[in-house]
């Protein structure tokens, strides 16, 4: 049976609006992935260092019948596809695809990769935002909902980006 997952995507290199849709046609032309929303984009300052360029950011949502080990390994290679190199903790990246939350679970493992809810997802207005856009009810395991830390996350500068047909 499939589950319901919210991924979040950010870029700052290498035309990260491209980059972006590149990512999400990747994701949901996966045989094991269904593509069933997708924000709007919004950019933002950065949350690491300050000399970068504003990133660009958006949530999809996905259904899908993979494990989260398995979604995690997708969504690595889907990166290292599109030429996704860690330079500094926090820094520049051509795409960042990230497991936000899946339907009320809580995962905890050794990996810091597959953290669930993702530990900075409830805190950062570019995560929260475009994942209330298009998920404002939905549930965390806690029985919380995404709308209502709207209130108290920190502020990026962040702007909906008007996209060119």
């Amino acid at each position: 049976m499939p589950i319901k997952v919210l991924i979040g995507l950010g870029s700052n290199l290498n035309s990260p609006v491209e980059q972006i849709q590149t990512a999400i046609r990747s994701i949901s032309s996966h045989n094991d992935i269904e593509l069933l929303k997708t924000s709007s984009f919004y950019e933002s300052l950065p949350q690491g260092p300050q000399d970068q360029a504003r990133f660009i950011n958006a949530v999809i949502l996905i259904a899908t019948s993979l494990k989260p080990t398995s979604l995690l390994l997708t969504l690595q290679d889907i990166e290292r596809s599109q030429g996704k190199i860690k330079v500094r903790h926090w820094g520049e990246r051509c795409i960042d695809l990230d497991i936000l939350f899946i339907e009320q679970q809580i995962i905890n493992q050794t990996n810091p990769d597959l953290i669930v809810p993702h530990p900075h997802a409830l805190n950062r207005d570019f995560v929260l935002l475009p994942a209330c856009e298009i998920e404002p009810d939905w549930q965390l395991a806690d029985k919380s909902v995404l709308k209502d830390y709207l209130s108290t996350c920190i502020r990026h500068d962040i702007k909906k980006v008007v996209l060119s047909s």
